[in-house]
Order: structure tokens, then sequence, then C-alpha cells
């Protein structure tokens, strides 16, 4: 995902928010790829069951760690 689309989603999600709409906001601000490393966190400190429930992007996590790495 690019910049821009990363960006896109982000403005989109604010908008919602601030219109009142935070579970809206929060649905479309997931679709934005977790940063790799906090998913490394999350995974070691909260667990994968509930990374993988979170409901978050995790495209650019598993480029980065492999398909692997989201079922260990």
């Amino acid at each position: 995902m690019t910049l821009d689309e990363k960006l896109k989603i982000g403005v989109k999600a604010a908008a919602l928010w601030n219109a009142g709409k935070e579970d809206e906001a929060m649905a479309v601000f997931k679709t934005k790829p977790i940063p790799p490393c906090l998913a490394k966190v999350w995974k070691e400190k909260v667990g994968l069951d509930a990374l993988l429930e979170s409901g978050w992007n995790l495209d650019e996590v598993e480029a980065a760690y492999g398909k692997e790495w989201l079922v260990t």
C-alpha cells in the first residue's frame, strides 16, 4: 500500500471520528496495514491470537516476516 493510500485512510478515519462515528472510524483505520514492528511487540506481549483477532490489516507483517510468522 502506498503512503498516499495510507494517508487517505487516515483522513477518512479522522473525518468519521470527528463526526462521532468512532466504530466506523476504527474499522476504516484498521484497513491500513499495521507496522510490522508493532505487530511483533503485540505478538510477544499479548499473543498471536489477539493480533489475528484484532482486525488489523496484516499485509505488511506477512511481507516482512512471512506467512509462517502469523501461524506460530
